[in-house]
């Protein structure tokens, strides 16, 4: 299988560099397109502004100077792969877990995504520490769906989230199919003042797990399961659109 492999962490990121080997060592053929430097939070931002630029480093990845979804979006054309449109687009190996409400904000959910319209499901994998001692891990749980990827019925469009706990795989209790749970909202953002006197701005870490009750992607990380949860894109509530409907209707 052509399998694209990119992230947000960048082209650098140990993770990458993992998971690309494992899936290599499986017997794929991967094209590694990342940014040219750590992305997270770019949710799904494409750079329209100017062109990019993307270099190709001595060890076959591609690094470019844009966001996850740039690198996905150029790297689904093939122009990287000689022309060979890629089979599946594989995202990671995140350094930190996009569990609830990450998966807004997050930029490996974002490369994910930009490749919904390929042949197969596109796969985010995420380890839930921030400096994981266990990408093998997770990618040796990505090379093993990967296998089977054959066998997954879903809707077209979905995008395959999958958080591992950062432990040896004997350790893990099994995998679980979660919804996403919720966080409350982000702490304020933190003021500085830089050495020319002007006010700067941190954003503060984000919110605590809100609902992390069982059959959540939260739940299923805090048993040491394998979190893996299908997501859509189309973020329509529909159980309120009668209640949006009665509201303008009474507003006239």
């Amino acid at each position: 299988m052509h399998i694209l492999v990119s992230n947000d962490d960048g082209v650098y990121a140990p993770g990458i560099r993992v998971l690309a080997e494992y899936l290599m060592a499986a017997g794929h053929r991967c094209t590694v397109v990342a940014p040219d430097r750590n992305r997270s939070g770019a949710s799904n931002s494409l750079t329209l502004d100017r062109p990019l630029d993307a270099i190709k480093h001595s060890s076959g990845f591609f690094g470019v100077d844009g966001t996850p979804t740039d690198c996905v979006h150029l790297g689904v054309s093939g122009i990287f792969s000689d022309g060979d449109i890629p089979d599946i687009v594989v995202s990671g190996i995140n350094a930190g877990a996009n569990l609830g409400d990450d998966v807004v904000y997050s930029g490996t959910v974002a490369a994910a995504t930009e490749g919904r319209h390929l042949e197969y499901p596109p796969i985010a994998v995420s380890v839930a520490n921030y400096h994981p001692k266990h990408y093998e891990t997770a990618a040796k749980v990505v090379v093993d769906m990967v296998a089977n990827i054959n066998a997954l019925n879903v809707a077209p469009r979905t995008v395959i989230n999958v958080n591992v706990p950062d432990c040896p795989i004997e350790e893990l209790a099994g995998v679980q199919i979660c919804r996403l749970g919720h966080r409350s909202a982000g702490e304020k953002p933190i003021a500085t003042v830089d050495p020319r006197g002007r006010t700067r701005y941190w954003i503060a870490p984000v919110g605590k797990a809100e609902d992390r009750f069982e059959g959540t992607d939260f739940f299923a990380i805090e048993g040491n399961y394998v979190a893996v949860t299908p997501l859509q894109l189309d973020m329509t509530r529909y159980s309120d659109m009668d209640g949006v409907a009665d509201w303008l209707e009474s507003s006239e």
